[in-house]
């Protein structure tokens, strides 16, 4: 079965011996490996003011306080995404209220956006779903006029790109994520992007119980909480030793992507997402609409290649409290989609199969 999602690890040569060296080195926490994965990734994606994190969701957390939510405020936020995206909100005892999605691309919808917003709400969270991004200009200058910040959560869309400006440095703060089945992986990991350069030693505070690394503790005193959420000098080395491949294993996500975005709507009563002519995805999955789904689920799988919904809309869990908000975009977008593989394992040959089996059916 060609699977929907894959975990991509470095070559066995470049990675083993730089591991066996941090793992022996005395110094496995964080420390130099982590600060020089940092600058490195920063360097690659054209990034400022950003500090790696235990995770993805560790980011989205520090985000959201470094925005200034509290207890009792609103977040916009939406329902198509992974579940910690909105779990986060609730970490910081905030209220995820959830905005209905363009039923083109399964991103917020601008417009709705803007119904949703009253006087608590404290932040935008936008999620690049599957790779596409945003319609970001409109979200930006919703947040000028309404003072709110941005936050990107672009755990899809790792080299994605709007406007010929890198995706996560648009919003007021960018998060990535490096759990195992993202473009690229640490074994699991995150980054925080900060438009505030002043915000960077809190948020390093943030990562690290409240402390600041390289002043003895006895001389230290807390004044804001903060948590366990820093990388490791293993998870760096992970992730400096991806680096050297990570553009062409994006590459790939992306020529497979331009390949199902060109032939698939050839295919009769199949269409695939639209977005902005700014907008280039990085095609972390692939979605297919249909009137039939569950069809073209079943020729896929015949040929042996996964196809799924992958996500349920988060406000449909209980935990939300939140299922009968009307989101009728979301329910026309979520009917109708499949995702269908389009990562780096997916070879030419494959993606033909894949076209052959949707003609078939």
């Amino acid at each position: 079965m060609i699977p929907l999602v894959k975990v991509g690890m470095p070559d066995k040569k470049i990675l083993m011996s730089e591991l066996e060296k941090v793992l022996y080195s005395g110094m496995i926490a964080e420390g130099e490996k982590v600060y020089d994965f940092e600058y490195q990734f920063s360097k690659m994606f054209g990034l400022s003011n950003a500090i790696a994190m235990s995770s993805g969701t560790a980011a989205l957390h520090a985000s959201l306080i470094l925005s200034g939510v509290s207890p009792g405020d609103e977040v916009i936020t939406t329902s198509m995404t992974a579940e910690p995206t909105n779990i986060s909100i609730l970490h910081v005892g905030a209220v995820p209220v959830f905005a209905d999605v363009d039923p083109l691309s399964g991103n917020l919808s601008p417009s709705s956006i803007r119904k949703k917003i009253s006087s608590k709400t404290k932040a935008i969270i936008v999620v690049h779903y599957a790779g596409i991004p945003a319609r970001m200009s409109e979200i930006m200058k919703i947040s000028k006029e309404f003072n709110i910040p941005v936050i990107e959560d672009c755990a899809h869309s790792l080299g994605a790109q709007y406007d010929n400006k890198g995706i996560g440095t648009i919003g007021d703060f960018g998060i990535f994520s490096f759990q195992a089945i993202k473009h690229m992986t640490t074994v699991d990991g995150g980054f925080l992007v900060m438009k505030d350069k002043h915000l960077i030693n809190k948020a390093k505070r943030f990562r690290w119980f409240g402390l600041e690394k390289g002043i003895p503790r006895s001389e230290l005193n807390i004044s804001d909480i903060g948590y366990k959420y820093n990388m490791t000098n293993v998870t760096a080395v992970i992730g400096l030793s991806q680096l050297s491949a990570i553009e062409s294993r994006i590459a790939r996500h992306k020529e497979n992507g331009y390949f199902f975005d060109s032939n698939i709507p050839q295919v009769s009563g199949l269409t695939v997402p639209k977005f902005e002519k700014c907008a280039i995805p990085s095609y972390w999955l692939y979605t297919i609409f249909s009137d039939d789904y569950q069809n073209v689920q079943k020729c896929l799988n015949d040929i042996g290649v996964s196809a799924s919904k992958l996500h349920k809309p988060n406000h449909l869990h209980s935990i939300f409290n939140a299922s009968d908000i009307p989101l009728p975009n979301l329910d026309y977008y979520y009917k109708r989609m499949i995702h269908i593989p389009c990562g780096w394992w997916v070879k030419e040959e494959d993606r033909e199969n894949i076209l052959d089996a949707l003609k078939k059916g």
